[in-house]
C-alpha cells in the first residue's frame, strides 16, 4: 500500500515457464490430496555469535532493558498468535516488545508516526511497494549482517529478492499467503454429488450442481476489494500467462489489453450469473472477508454458500465456526483457466524503521525458524521459511499447503495488487479496489472497467 506515483516495483524471483508453473501447480494439487507424511530433517544448527540457548536454531544477544515496539494491522486471532512470538523473543533477549496496531494503508499510518517523531522500531509491511516506497522516504534501515545469514540459510533467493530494494536487503518475509485456493463445505458438496474441480469449466459445472441442490455456490468478501484483486490475479495469471501478469503488474502493458478484457469476462460467469454469488453483488458488497468465510462453514445443510476462494489464511476464520478443517471445510487449488493452474503468493515482511541492535536483533529472531515455528502450531499461519518443520503445523491440510509453498521455490508470482503503487492496488475505495468493488456490482461493463482501471494506473504509476 504506498503512495508515491513514481514507483515501479519489481519482483526479482526467477522468472518461470509454462511448464515450471505447471510444475508447481501440479505439486500444490498433489500436495493437497496426498495422505502420506514427508519424513523432515532438523536443520537447524549453531548460527554462531551472541548467545543461543538450548536447542534454539537461533543465537540472538542479550538485550536487557532494551524496548521496542512493532506495528502490524494484524488484529484478532492473528494479532494474538504473533503477540506469542514476540514474548519468545522477549525471554530470550531480555528485550520488551510493544504490538502497535496499525491502521491500513500502514505507509500511511507510519507516516503520521514518523512526523509526531514516534515511528515503531519495526514494521511489518504487506507489500513489496510498501518496502520500495519506505526505502525511498528514507525511513527503513538495511538489515545486517546476523539478520542477512539467517535469511540466506533459511529462504529461497526468490522470498529474499522481493525483500531488496537496489540490491540491498530491507525486508524478512515473516509471513507468506499461498492465494491460490477455494475452500468448500464437505457436506455440501456430498449433497451435491459435487467433486474437487480442476479446471474453470469444471469449476462452473460444479458450481450449477451446488446451486441445483439448493446452495448458493459462492459466498464473496466484496466489501474488501483486496478479497476482488486475488480472483483477478489467478484468473489473469492462469489465463494470460506469467509473463503478461509481470508485465501488467509494472504496467508495462495497459489495463485496456485484451488479455485483461478475457479475464474480467471470464470473472463475469461467476460474478455476473444469477444467484451464483451470496446475497447477490449487494449483498457481496456488503460483506467482509471474515463473515465471506464463516458463513460457508455455518448453517448446517443450508450455509449462505458453498464455497469461498481465499488463501490458506482462511483457517483462521473457519476456526471461529465449529467446522474441522479436513473434514468439515476442505479445500482444492485454484482451477486451470488456461494452460496451467495459477500459483499466487502474498506475504508480510518484517522492515525495520529505527536502527538497533534490539531492532537487527528481532529481524533476524522472525528470519528464523523457531520464531515461525511457534506461530506456525497456532493455525492460520504460512511461513515461506524453508528450514521449518513442516509437522509443527496443526493439521494435514496446513502441513500439506506448507510443503507446496517450499517446493515451488522461487515458481510463485507475488500478489500484483501487493507490486503496485498504493494509490492504485492497496487504497479501500479507490484504485483497483474500487473499480473491481463497481464491477462485482456490473459485470457486462467490461470495457468501463477497463477505462476506469487504466486511468487511475496510469496516474498511479506516473504516465
Amino acid at each position: 500500500m504506498r503512495t508515491s506515483s513514481t514507483i515501479r516495483t519489481r519482483v526479482t524471483v526467477k522468472r518461470t515457464t509454462r511448464a515450471a508453473a505447471a510444475l508447481a501447480a501440479g505439486a500444490l494439487a498433489l500436495s493437497l490430496t496426498a495422505c502420506g507424511d514427508d519424513d523432515k530433517g532438523d536443520d537447524s544448527g549453531d548460527k554462531g555469535g551472541g548467545t543461543k540457548q538450548p536447542g534454539a536454531s537461533v543465537t540472538l544477544p542479550k538485550l536487557d532493558g532494551e524496548s521496542l515496539s512493532v506495528a502490524a494491522v494484524w488484529t484478532g486471532t492473528e494479532q494474538k498468535n504473533f503477540k506469542q512470538v514476540l514474548t519468545e523473543f522477549e525471554k530470550r533477549t531480555g528485550a520488551k516488545v510493544t504490538f502497535v496496531p496499525a491502521q491500513d494503508p500502514i505507509i500511511n499510518f507510519l507516516g503520521s508516526k514518523i512526523a509526531g517523531g514516534a515511528p515503531p522500531d519495526v514494521a511489518m509491511l504487506p507489500q513489496p511497494g510498501a518496502i520500495k516506497q519506505a526505502v525511498d522516504k528514507g525511513w527503513a534501515k538495511p538489515l545486517g549482517a546476523e539478520a542477512t545469514k539467517e535469511l540466506g540459510e533459511n529462504y529461497s533467493q526468490g522470498w529474499q529478492g522481493i525483500g531488496k530494494v537496489g540490491g540491498k536487503q530491507y525486508g524478512v518475509y515473516y509471513k507468506a499467503a499461498n492465494k491460490s485456493l477455494i475452500w468448500y463445505n464437505a457436506r455440501v458438496f456430498e449433497n451435491a454429488g459435487a467433486a474437487e474441480p480442476k479446471t474453470w469449466d469444471e469449476l462452473l459445472n460444479t458450481a450449477q450442481m451446488v446451486y441445483d441442490s439448493g446452495v448458493t455456490p459462492f459466498s464473496v468478501g466484496g466489501a474488501d476489494g483486496w478479497t476482488l484483486t486475488d480472483w483477478f490475479e489467478n484468473v489473469y495469471l492462469s489465463q494470460a500467462g506469467p509473463e503478461k501478469y509481470d508485465q501488467l503488474a509494472q504496467h508495462k502493458i495497459k489495463w485496456t489489453d485484451p488479455s485483461v478484457k478475457e479475464a474480467l469476462t471470464t470473472l463475469a460467469e461467476i460474478w455476473g450469473k444469477k444467484d451464483f454469488v451470496a446475497g447477490g453483488a449487494s449483498g457481496a458488497l456488503q460483506t467482509e472477508f471474515p463473515a465471506s468465510v464463516t458463513q460457508t462453514f455455518t448453517g448446517g445443510d443450508q450455509p449462505k454458500a458453498g464455497m469461498v476462494y481465499e488463501g490458506d489464511f482462511a483457517q483462521v476464520n473457519i476456526g471461529e465456526t465449529k467446522a474441522k478443517v479436513g473434514t468439515d471445510a476442505k479445500v482444492f487449488p485454484f482451477p486451470a483457466v488456461g494452460d496451467t493452474a495459477p500459483v499466487v503468493s502474498g506475504g508480510d515482511a518484517a522492515v525495520i524503521l529505527k536502527d538497533s541492535k534490539a531492532a537487527q536483533a528481532l529481524a533476524t529472531w522472525l528470519a528464523s525458524p523457531d520464531a515461525a515455528a511457534i506461530q506456525a502450531k497456532l493455525g492460520g499461519f504460512l511461513s515461506p521459511n524453508k528450514s521449518i518443520d513442516s509437522s509443527v503445523y496443526p493439521n494435514e491440510v496446513q502441513k500439506k499447503i506448507a510443503d507446496a509453498l517450499i517446493a515451488a521455490g522461487d515458481d510463485f508470482r507475488f500478489d500484483m495488487s501487493d507490486q503496485a503503487p498504493q494509490a492504485f492496488g492497496g487504497t479501500p475505495g479507490k484504485g483497483e479496489w474500487k473499480t473491481l468493488q463497481d464491477f462485482l456490482k456490473n459485470p457486462k461493463d467490461v470495457a468501463g472497467a477497463q477505462a476506469k482501471l487504466e486511468a487511475d494506473a496510469a496516474a498511479a504509476y506516473g504516465g
